[in-house]
This record gives C-alpha cells, structure tokens and sequence, in this order.
C-alpha cells in the first residue's frame, strides 16, 4: 500500500509489512495495523515476542522435518504412536492432519512438491530421507497425504513406484478433499474422512 503522506510512518511500515502476509491485501492489512494501534501496548510486545520467538526457536526436526523447538521432536519420539508414516509436502500439514485428531502415527516432511516447471524434482527433497526410514522403522503403511493437484499427484505417483520394492503397503487420502485443494484449508472433517478411505497406490 503506497504512503500518500496522510499516514504516519511507522504505521505505513506496519500495513507495508502486513501486505507481505499471503492473502492479506492493502484494505486488510490497513485493518490489522489499525487494529494493533488501538490495543494496549503489552498486547502488542506480546506479538512481536511471539514472532521472533518462533524464529529464534524454532527448526526442522532431523528425523521428519516437522516444525519443533526439540531435535527429534515430540511426535518422532512419542513411542505411543503408531508404526505408520504419513507423508505431506510441507511442515503445515502436519498442523493440519494434526487436527483433525484422527491420525496417531508418524510423519515425514517433503519440503515441498516435485515440479519439473519449477526445477524440483526428488533430489531437492526428503525423498533419499524417507526411503532411508522406510528400509529402517518398516512401519505398517505409508499414506501420501500429498495435496489433489498436479504436482501432489506426481509426487504421489512417483513416492509410490520408489517405496514399492521396500515391501511396505502404499496408500493415498481419498478424494473427499477438492482438486487442486490444500491440506491446510481443508476442515478437520472433511480431512478425517480423506484419511479414513484413504486409497492403495
């Protein structure tokens, strides 16, 4: 959002930082800086300690790549789990099968998505990392919880074929979710139902 001078500046560098946010636009950030502005000042030190807390603290865990301040993190080192691996292509997704409370095993981050276009393919992922799992835990099952678009089809197509000459069953979340949809929109129902009919690759 551009300055036209009517506006202070440190508020202008706030709704500037704001539009940043994905899906946040000009009107929305002006609204959010308005917002923080009107809030007690301790509201306000609480949220930038907050934001660089998760930056001074917290990393991939070396196991599942998932988010975490302990390395491995408390999902990798939960021994109640159960011996499955859930594969997805980004850290938020854990958040998000997380949710839904109806997965109680393990999961393995990608990074991301294979994507020719983009110049992704397996080696710019944690693909040599989850066939190194797959041959050590042997868990019961591998569900890709990749998303339903092109690029999370192929991956899944792709992980798939790769995981097979391991022995270990390969299955993928059913289409409850929308094509071209993201785990982290989808809601936990609907996420829950993905899970449970989830289909063998």
């Amino acid at each position: 959002m551009p300055s036209n001078g009517s506006i202070a500046g440190p508020l202008q560098a706030l709704i500037d930082q704001f539009s940043k946010f994905p899906t946040i636009g000009p009107k929305t950030a002006a609204r959010l800086a308005f917002y923080l502005l009107s809030r007690p000042r301790p509201e306000a030190q609480a949220l930038a300690e907050a934001i660089l807390g998760v930056k001074d603290k917290v990393r991939f865990c070396s196991v599942c790549f998932a988010l975490t301040e302990e390395d491995p993190c408390a999902l990798c080192t939960d021994e109640r789990r159960e011996p499955t691996l859930c594969v997805v292509a980004d850290a938020k997704d854990v958040y998000a099968v997380e949710r839904t409370g109806s997965y109680k095993g393990h999961y393995h981050v990608l990074g991301g998505l294979i994507s020719p276009i983009d110049g992704i393919g397996p080696a710019q992922l944690h693909v040599r990392e989850l066939l190194e799992r797959v041959e050590r835990e042997r868990p019961k099952e591998v569900i890709i919880a990749t998303n339903p678009n092109a690029e999370g089809e192929s991956t899944a197509l792709y992980l798939s074929r790769v995981i097979a000459p391991l022995g270990v069953p390969v299955t993928r979340l059913a289409y409850g979710l929308p094509i071209g949809g993201d785990l982290d929109y989808a809601d936990e129902i609907t996420l829950a139902k993905s899970l449970e009919g989830r289909t063998t690759l």
